[in-house]
């Protein structure tokens, strides 16, 4: 009595995993659709940035001549994105500004004109708003960011002590249809903690998501 039995539950163990595997392999069910396809790249990504960056109030002792220049500004910034909304990342940034020989910073007349700086950092940016396209997707986000770095000056003659620089801007991007890249501009306003010198700068953006 047992044998027949034990044949037949051996056949069916032996069925199962073919009927799994047809099952696994059967078509979709054309009722459902095409599985959602994420149309915006989000995680790991590079950007970069730049444009004009005005500093007022450069970097000098109390009482000593502190003009404001138009110069440039360069960014280069790596991070992650943590949902649709948040992002957190570092960043290398430089800016050069030309003045004349009249500001000596605080060399005591050493050394004088142009000005340059190095600051490395880390940045938060929050997408606050963002806009559907024709095909309802959110491709257009209006945002905030802000952080802090460690500026390093150049001639260091002019201004021998490190600062502490604090930003924050306003920006729009727009997340292309090639997925990955994004564009967007962005102006910001920057401030050195120990000197007092002001920054305004106004910066296209390109940014590449893995």
């Amino acid at each position: 009595m047992m044998k027949p039995f034990a044949r037949s539950l051996a056949l069916v163990l032996a069925l199962l995993p073919m009927a799994a595997l047809a099952q696994a392999n059967a078509p979709a069910d054309p009722n459902q659709g095409p599985p959602p396809v994420d149309e915006i790249e989000r995680g790991f990504y590079v950007g970069v940035t730049g444009g004009p960056f005005y500093m007022m109030d450069a970097p000098a002792p109390e009482g000593d001549l502190r003009p404001s220049s138009l110069g440039q500004t360069a960014q280069v910034e790596v991070g992650v994105d943590i949902g649709s909304y948040l992002s957190v990342g570092v960043f290398l940034a430089g800016t050069a500004n030309r003045f004349g020989s009249d500001y000596r910073g605080f060399s005591g007349g050493v050394a004088s004109g142009d000005l340059s700086m190095l600051v490395p950092g880390a940045l938060i940016r929050v997408n606050a708003f963002g806009f559907r396209d024709s095909q309802a997707v959110k491709r257009t986000w209006i945002y905030v960011r802000a952080g802090a770095g460690y500026a390093m000056f150049s001639p260091r003659q002019l201004v021998p002590e490190a600062d502490i620089l604090a930003f924050g801007g306003i920006g729009l991007e727009y997340y292309t249809k090639l997925r990955h890249f994004s564009v967007g501009i962005e102006v910001s306003g920057s401030y050195l903690v120990d000197s007092g010198a002001m920054g305004l700068s106004v910066m296209p953006s390109l940014r590449y998501a893995f």
